[in-house]
């Protein structure tokens, strides 16, 4: 539930809630609005009796969550969450491109790509250390020399960075090296590691598994939020249906139902969601359409070479294309690039 204060209420009133509340066994997250305070009660699923906190000073009334994520919800916080990082709002006005190759391969080509992608307007730089494949045969990624690698590309072009983390023990090991911290569609229900990425206090990009709904993405973040780490980006990758031909089907309504569901920023990735580089420019301009914050793009300078993922990789050209056709539709849904 959440405790909605007077306009009116004072500090010392708010305290003496969060005070009752913790004596309770439970926590207490203050949102501080622009004309009200707002406490949500995350309790052990409990019932509790909302009458003592009811009757005490600066108390207006109390709601009732029924959604099962609650500090996700738009009811505990109303407002937008914008993540700043480094100069960088994640969930604003601006639009936040993160771009860069499925995995690291060499030096010569993400140094490369970094470059293309900081040119073109891009503020975050992907690329694998770290690749979980279907296959045991596959290119695996270069493990911490990837991490150093994409450290060097983002001293060299001030680009954030954002690579996945697939097991708890490594969490501590990338968040030296990463920006963002990304949780893939394979691992978004890999509970010890939403456990471990939520106490490392680094924003998390958390995307939409294969065949998840959104109760149970938002129940993935919630796990994140727990720890207090509101730092975390919510990514739609396409889920798995019986469509054929595209990789995976893209969800254009995840975004707006999101948004409305939950205060996170939401971006879409169109490279995963499609499988093919002729549809990532139509389906990211969606995306943008729809309402997302951002988007994430696989570009790659030879995708033909490319050791994962390349035919749904942009060359730089088309990558620069991308990004000049998407900032009217931008300006025409009141955000910038």
């Amino acid at each position: 539930m959440i405790v909605i204060m007077k306009l009116s209420a004072s500090q010392a009133e708010v305290t003496n809630v969060t005070a009752r509340i913790e004596q309770w066994g439970c926590q207490a997250h203050i949102s501080e609005g622009e004309e009200r305070t707002i406490i949500g009660v995350i309790g052990n699923g409990r019932p509790l009796d909302r009458a003592p906190l009811e009757r005490m000073a600066g108390v207006e009334r109390i709601v009732p969550i029924l959604r099962p994520f609650k500090l996700a919800s738009r009811e505990f916080h109303p407002k937008d969450t914008v993540i700043q990082l480094n100069g960088v709002s994640i969930g604003g006005e601006q639009l936040v491109v993160m771009a860069g190759p499925c995995a690291v391969e060499t030096r010569e080509q993400l140094l490369e790509t970094a470059e293309v992608v900081k040119a073109a307007g891009a503020k975050v730089l992907r690329g694998g250390a770290y690749k979980p494949r279907t296959s045991p045969y596959s290119f695996q990624g270069l493990g911490e020399e990837g991490l150093r690698l994409l450290a060097e590309a983002r001293d060299a072009t001030g680009l954030l960075v954002v690579t996945e983390v697939m097991e708890p023990d490594l969490v501590p090991l990338i968040s030296a090296y990463a920006d963002i911290l990304q949780i893939g569609a394979r691992s978004m229900q890999n509970y010890a590691l939403l456990h471990a990425v939520g106490e490392a206090q680094k924003p998390v990009l958390l995307k939409r598994g294969m065949m998840s709904t959104m109760e149970e993405l938002l129940m993935s973040a919630e796990y994140i939020l727990s720890h207090g780490n509101n730092r975390v980006i919510l990514c739609e990758r396409g889920i798995r249906t019986f469509e054929s031909y595209t990789r995976n089907t893209l969800d254009i309504s995840a975004v707006p139902l999101l948004k409305q569901l939950c205060h996170l920023p939401v971006i879409a990735d169109p490279s995963h969601g499609t499988g093919k580089w002729e549809l990532v420019e139509p389906v990211g301009r969606a995306a943008v359409a729809a309402g997302a914050d951002g988007l994430m793009v696989e570009v790659h300078p030879h995708p033909e070479q490319a050791m994962s993922d390349g035919a749904q990789s942009l060359i730089p050209e088309r990558f620069e294309a991308l990004m000049a056709h998407l900032a009217p539709i931008a300006a025409a849904v009141g955000r910038t690039l």
